[in-house]
């Protein structure tokens, strides 16, 4: 019973502080380097190139590389951008519009 009531701690833990990373606004002084990648042909008919997203971790932002993912119906893929105001640099990941 005591190891049942401590690993629902270890996951009620692990989801809150998960979740918390998640949430905030990162600025950076300089905005990060454009990173391209050369994706290729479409794997499949329909497939759609969804750009590397920026990920905030340890102090600054970390490129996370695209890939190809299946069309929605009806929707775009808006590529991300990066938006600049007197804090600094904020990375506003991509998304389906």
């Amino acid at each position: 019973m005591k190891t049942l009531v401590k690993i629902g701690m270890i996951a009620t833990l692990g989801s809150s502080l998960f979740l918390t990373s998640c949430a905030g606004e990162y600025y950076v002084s300089d905005q990060p380097a454009d990173v391209y990648y050369d994706p290729g042909p479409p794997p499949y008919s329909g497939a759609v190139w969804l750009e590397g997203d920026w990920v905030y971790s340890g102090g600054h932002y970390v490129h996370n590389r695209g890939h190809w993912a299946r069309g929605r119906a009806n929707r775009t893929w808006v590529k991300g951008n990066w938006d600049h105001n007197n804090r600094g640099y904020k990375w506003h990941r991509g998304h389906w519009q």
